[in-house]
C-alpha cells in the first residue's frame, strides 16, 4: 500500500535521524500516521554503547525536571525503566551542590529532581519503548541524501544505504514489501514518499541546504556563539566514598572565569565529569589538558572529589559549535517540521537540549492529534508550536552567552544589561534565601517561565538583598 492509498492526512511520516529527538518524534506520531519511517545512518548497538553518530553522547547529559514530566506523560513508566537500567535520582537541592556566579545555592526541601545516567542508557531505554509500536519502522545504516518535492511542498526523502550488510530495516519486520531495495548496495538512491517529513538530524542537519536545492528561500536564523568546548571522562566511584552530595555543578563566572565543571553519578557505580570553557578558555586536549582545566576551576571541590577516583575511560573532547535557532515557522515549504537540535541548538552548558527536544515531540503530538493526521495543516501548526516552546530556553541561553566578551552574535543593548543586573540579584538572593533558590531552580529546570521570578514573594526576597 503506497502513501497515496492511505487515509487522507494519515499516510506516511518520515523522520530524518534516529537519535533521541527522532525516536521520540516518531513515537509522538503514533496513531496519527499509517506508517512512520525513521531513517538512521548508524546501526543501533544491542546494548547501551556510545555511537559515532552521537558525538555529544560521551559528555554529561541532563533531562531536566520538565523533560522527565513530558517523557513520563508520553511514555508512562519510563522513569522506572530508566531507574531499572541504572539511572540515579538527584534532587536539585541537597543531592546537587551548585556554585553559581554569585556563590553556593542555598539548600531547601527540593520537590524537583533529575535521573542521571549516560546518554547511551537514556537512548536505549527510550528506543526500546519506541520499538514496541508496530507502525514505526527503522531504516538503519541509511543516509538521507535529499528531499523530494518543490519550493512549495516537501513530499518525501531520497535515501541511500550506507552498506549492504544485514537488513537496514532490522526490527521492523512489518515492512510487507514496501519500498523494495531496503538493503540495496551503497550508492543506489531511492525515494520514500511522505505526507510529513520531520528533520531530527541534529546540529549538523543538511535540510537547509536541500531546501535551497528545491528553490526555497533561506530559513531565517538567529546565531550566537560563545565558542564553548568540552572535555569529559568517566571515573569509577571510589568504594565507600561519601562526598555529602551526589553531584556538583561549578558554573562559569563571566567574564573573568569562563570555565565550568560538572560531576554526575551514572550507572555502573561511576561518575561522568565534563569540563568546559568558553572561547579563550577551552580545555586543552588529552589527559594533561583535562587535569590542567580541572585545576583552573573556581572551586577545588570537583578536583578533590576525583583525588582517589580511577579513570574508567579516555578523555574525550567535543566542539558543539554555535547556537542556532531556525525559524521554520516564518518560512518553510508545506509538509516539513524540524525538531530538537535541527530546529534550535543551544550552548550545552545550560543542559536544555534534551528537554527542549522532548518539548518539541510533545508539541508535535498535541498538534497531530488536534488535526487528526500528518497533513499540511499539522505541519504548519506544529512549526508555530515548536517555535513557541523553544523560545524561553533560547532567550535564557543567549542572554547568558553574551556575558562573555568573546561571544559572537546574540542580544545586546540596554535591555540585556538590565536583565543581567536583575539576574545577578536573583542569583545573589539564591545563595541565602531558599524561596529564591526554589524559584530559580524551577526556571532553570524549565518547569516555570522566567516570569515567576516576579512573583511578589520572590521579588520582595530578591530586592531585600
Amino acid at each position: 500500500m503506497t502513501s497515496s492509498e492511505t487515509t487522507p492526512g494519515r499516510g506516511t511520516a518520515v523522520v530524518i535521524g534516529g537519535g533521541l529527538a527522532g525516536v521520540v518524534a516518531a513515537w509522538a506520531l503514533r496513531g496519527c500516521a499509517e506508517r512512520i519511517v525513521v531513517v538512521e545512518r548508524d546501526r543501533y548497538p544491542d546494548e547501551p554503547a556510545f555511537r559515532a553518530g552521537v558525538p555529544q553522547g560521551r559528555h554529561a547529559h541532563l533531562v531536566l525536571e520538565a523533560g522527565h514530566r513530558v517523557l513520563e506523560e508520553m511514555m508512562p513508566g519510563i522513569k522506572q525503566e530508566l531507574t531499572d537500567a541504572g539511572a540515579l535520582r538527584v534532587a536539585t537541592s541537597g543531592d546537587l551542590k551548585w556554585l553559581s556566579s554569585a556563590g553556593w545555592m542555598a539548600d531547601y526541601p527540593a520537590r524537583m529532581a533529575f535521573l542521571s545516567c549516560t546518554r547511551p542508557v537514556l537512548d536505549k531505554v527510550v528506543l526500546d519503548r519506541v520499538r514496541t509500536e508496530p507502525s514505526i519502522e527503522f531504516l538503519e545504516g541509511t543516509d538521507v541524501v535529499g528531499l523530494l518535492g518543490s519550493a512549495r511542498a516537501v513530499t518525501g526523502v531520497k535515501v541511500r544505504a550506507r552498506d549492504s550488510g544485514r537488513d537496514s530495516g532490522r526490527d521492523s519486520g512489518r515492512d510487507s514489501g514496501r519500498d523494495s531495495g531496503r538493503s540495496s548496495a551503497r550508492g543506489e538512491v531511492r525515494d520514500i514518499a511522505a505526507e510529513l517529513v520531520v528533520d531530527a538530524s541534529g546540529r549538523s542537519t543538511s535540510v537547509p541546504k536541500w531546501l535551497a536545492e528545491l528553490g526555497c528561500r533561506p530559513v531565517p536564523e538567529e546565531r550566537v556563539d560563545a565558542g564553548v568546548a568540552y572535555s569529559s571522562r568517566l571515573f569509577h566511584r571510589p568504594p565507600g566514598v561519601d562526598l555529602g552530595y551526589q553531584a556538583i555543578y561549578l558554573q562559569t563566572k563571566a567574564p573573568d572565569k569562563p570555565r565550568m565543571g560538572v560531576l554526575l553519578p551514572v550507572e555502573g557505580d561511576r561518575w561522568i565529569v565534563s569540563l568546559a570553557g568558553m572561547r579563550g578558555a577551552e580545555p586543552e586536549p588529552g589527559e594533561e589538558g583535562f587535569t590542567k582545566h580541572l585545576a583552573q576551576l573556581r572551586d577545588p571541590g570537583l578536583r578533590e572529589a576525583l583525588r582517589d577516583a580511577e579513570p574508567a575511560g579516555e578523555v574525550r573532547g567535543f566542539l558543539p559549535g554555535p547556537g542556532v535557532r531556525r525559524h521554520y515557522e516564518r518560512s518553510s515549504p508545506e509538509g516539513l517540521v524540524a525538531v530538537g537540535d535541527a530546529a534550535s541548538t543551544f550552548n550545552p552548558v545550560y543542559g536544555q537540549g534534551v528537554t527542549v527536544s522532548l518539548f518539541c515531540a510533545q508539541a508535535l503530538r498535541r498538534i497531530a492529534l488536534r488535526h487528526g493526521g500528518v497533513g499540511h495543516a499539522t505541519a504548519r501548526a506544529a512549526r508555530r508550536e515548536i517555535a513557541a516552546v523553544s523560545k524561553n530556553p533560547w532567550v535564557m541561553s543567549c542572554a547568558e552567552d553574551v556575558r562573555f566578551a568573546a561571544t559572537t552574535g546574540g542580544p545586546s543593548g540596554a535591555l540585556i544589561k538590565v536583565q543581567h543586573r536583575f539576574l545577578d540579584k536573583v542569583l545573589a538572593g539564591a545563595t541565602r534565601d531558599p524561596l529564591v533558590t526554589a524559584a530559580f531552580h524551577e526556571v532553570m529546570s524549565l518547569v516555570s517561565p522566567p516570569t515567576i521570578l516576579f512573583r511578589p514573594s520572590v521579588l520582595a526576597a530578591v530586592l531585600r538583598g
